[in-house]
């Protein structure tokens, strides 16, 4: 699907309109978004707009690096969009000229149906260009980071309270998803800071510098946004330290006990072996008190072993 809006020279709003009317004198700027787009639907990106062979082959082939391109008469931009740590990112195209932006998605887009509604909707078309379309957009995609991100601190805090009580198994499962959504919205965010990053420091973007202070904005919320991920990253990892330490300790623990009762045992074995053999002469074999002595020897060698271990504190 097409979609296209224009204002006039008059500061007129027009959406009945194809993409081959809008080069008209009559049209201050105007934009389309192809949403969705059908084969037919993109050849209008070569045949109607003649915009750059390969700024087109990257609209097509999906999913690009965000990045930003310069070509003879206008500008092209690539921005990833996020709605949740479980979803694929999603690819958003801007073409910016002079008087008008083309914005290219292959699934719906949230942040540019918005902006879309906003601008059908201001009373104030005079102050919209191309230029503030962009910033709009590209303001929805950053925003639109940070509940992904608080959503997967709120599952950090309740994996570090461990408040489902689950096994260490199951926790440290769940600290690795954690883990990898966060890598993934680390490789989301910081190309975008690059993206912002070129377009502050600029020299061929002049007109858009206009807003300077606005896409200064965007990146000092992707500057933030990089911090709280690297330091969710760090939480993540003195948890997984911890988890590992404490489940080391819970097997030292269990080995010593094992290691003891096992120590304990080992001279009665030694005992009973002994008295196991089948010598003809051994005395104490035909004493009648001989069986009675002997057990109690053994208790006495291990509740005495037992006495002393507990002494030591080797069951604390």
């Amino acid at each position: 699907m097409i979609k296209v809006v224009a204002v006039s020279m008059n500061n007129e709003m027009m959406t009945e309109l194809s993409v081959h009317q809008l080069h008209s004198q009559e049209i201050r700027w105007f934009w389309v978004d192809f949403d969705r787009p059908t084969s037919e639907e993109m050849d209008a990106l070569e045949h109607v707009f003649h915009f750059h062979p390969l700024a087109i082959e990257d609209c097509i082939h999906k999913l690009q690096r965000p990045k930003l391109d310069y070509y003879d008469d206008h500008t092209f931009f690539i921005a990833h969009s996020l709605y949740s740590a479980n979803e694929e990112k999603e690819e958003i195209n801007f073409f910016v000229g002079f008087n008008y932006i083309v914005t290219f998605h292959h699934n719906e887009s949230k942040e540019t149906q918005e902006v879309w509604n906003r601008l059908i909707q201001t009373s104030e078309a005079h102050v919209w260009n191309q230029n503030l379309v962009l910033y709009h957009i590209l303001d929805k995609v950053v925003d639109n980071y940070f509940p992904t991100l608080y959503e997967l601190e709120d599952s950090l805090n309740n994996l570090e309270n461990n408040t489902l009580e689950e096994s260490m198994e199951k926790l440290l499962e769940r600290l690795f998803e954690i883990r990898h959504s966060l890598l993934k919205l680390r490789q989301t965010v910081i190309p975008m800071r690059d993206l912002l990053y070129r377009i502050l420091n600029s020299h061929r973007l002049d007109s858009l510098l206009e807003r300077k202070e606005y896409f200064s904005d965007i990146h000092d919320h992707l500057l933030k946004l990089t911090e709280m991920i690297e330091a969710n990253r760090e939480i993540t990892t003195d948890i997984r330290d911890s988890y590992l330490s404490i489940n080391s300790h819970q097997t030292n623990k269990v080995t010593k006990v094992l290691t003891v009762i096992t120590t304990i045992f080992m001279p009665l074995t030694l005992i009973a072996g002994i008295y196991g053999m089948n010598f003809e002469y051994m005395p104490e074999l035909t004493w009648s008190f001989g069986y009675f002595l002997t057990l109690f020897i053994m208790l006495l060698i291990g509740f005495g072993m037992f006495a002393w271990f507990k002494w030591k504190g080797w069951f604390d």
